[in-house]
């Protein structure tokens, strides 16, 4: 199912925020309940390409997402791996010094 966010995200803080909400609702997981990681996806060794996001939640269980900047949306998988939810994102405004800077120095 493909939708479209009218949410506005304008920084990759507000779209780390967005996915992190979004898995914990499609879950029902209490927000700020579970650690999340991030990995920075690289085309081919050149610039990045999107970023893998991952919840960790109860019982060893991962959710993930993954948002691929070319396309400008979120791919959002559960536990099995399986693809539950595409989302068209309007406005993201990430550069890539944003991105980097934002994966490295927050974690």
């Amino acid at each position: 199912m493909v939708t479209t966010s009218n949410q506005t995200i304008k920084t990759f803080n507000d779209l780390r925020f967005f996915v992190y909400q979004a898995i914990c609702e499609h879950h029902e997981l209490l927000a700020d309940a579970f650690p999340t990681s991030e990995t920075l996806l690289k085309r081919g060794g050149q610039n990045a390409c999107g970023v893998m996001f991952c919840l960790h939640g109860p019982r060893a269980v991962k959710m993930t997402a993954i948002w691929e900047k070319e396309k400008n949306r979120v791919l959002f998988y559960g536990p099995s791996g399986k693809r539950y939810r595409e989302i068209e994102l309007q406005m993201v405004i990430v550069t890539d010094r944003e991105l980097l800077n934002s994966i490295y120095h927050e974690n």
